[in-house]
């Protein structure tokens, strides 16, 4: 049996978990975020789902977590631990990423950003803007240099259509799709309009000016589960990597001395 990484990814909306060979991501699975669920539980949706794709829990013989929600990464590393029967590596800014992280406090940037940025940054080695389209749509900047600059944080277009949906109550919740035109002729096609275009618009527009504060042009990645429904109308994004964060996670594991070898091609 080849021996394999178990790759976390802990957000405050889903879980994405992937299979690692070498650098080869074989399976990808996500779960809902739920800090009442148990590490038992999870553990047993992870076998569930490795069985489901006729892999074996023997198999895995390393694994690292990135989380944002604080009340689940004990669980995840305890679900780990008796699920797989392996320490997991959790992320944190302590580790060796290859970027310098300019932020004043470290400790701020979410783990995911940290790990999108190591993986975009060794992938390209460019100047770069990474748009992370998650429950909270972020924004990073990373120098050819590898220095991590910062970035922005905004609501995420679910938040921001939830939100609408729960103020306004005469309207009704849509499907998050572009319309066929701008202009809507019915309720639901001004509200998909609204979101999507006006959200591609919030990108270009500080895609824009970070560029200049950065003072040149970069290279705009998107990932995140709803990348593919606004890079396409957003002119700035140039790009779109779906599992940047497990790739980053492969990475990070590789850095810390763990097993995989090979280059992400």
């Amino acid at each position: 049996m080849n021996p394999m990484l178990l790759a976390i990814d802990i957000g405050n909306t889903n879980v994405v978990a992937g299979i690692f060979d070498g650098s080869i991501l074989l399976t990808h699975w996500r779960l809902a975020t739920d800090p009442k669920t148990t590490a038992d539980e999870y553990g047993v949706l992870c076998l569930s789902l490795m069985a489901r794709d006729g892999r074996l829990p023997q198999q895995i013989t390393g694994a690292i977590i990135s989380s944002v929600v604080p009340a689940l990464t004990e669980t995840f590393e305890s679900m780990v631990e008796t699920s797989f029967g392996c320490t997991p590596i959790t992320v944190s800014p302590e580790m060796d990423t290859g970027l310098t992280l300019k932020y004043s406090n470290p400790k701020e940037i979410g783990s995911d950003r940290i790990v999108n940025a190591a993986a975009a940054y060794e992938k390209f080695r460019c100047d770069l803007i990474i748009v992370d389209f998650g429950t909270a749509t972020t924004f990073c900047a990373i120098s050819r240099d590898g220095e991590y600059l910062g970035g922005v944080i905004a609501p995420g277009l679910t938040i921001s259509a939830d939100a609408l949906f729960a103020r306004a109550a005469k309207l009704s919740k849509v499907e998050l799709a572009r319309p066929k035109t701008v202009i809507g002729t019915d309720t639901a096609g001004s509200i998909q309009s609204g979101l999507i275009f006006g959200y591609a618009g919030l990108v270009d527009t500080l895609v824009q000016r970070m560029e200049r504060e950065m003072g040149r042009a970069s290279y705009v990645i998107a990932t995140g589960g709803l990348a593919p429904v606004i890079a396409p109308e957003a002119r700035s994004i140039q790009h779109i990597e779906p599992f940047l964060t497990l790739h980053g996670l492969e990475l990070l594991y590789r850095r810390a001395g763990g097993a995989g070898l090979k280059q992400w091609a």
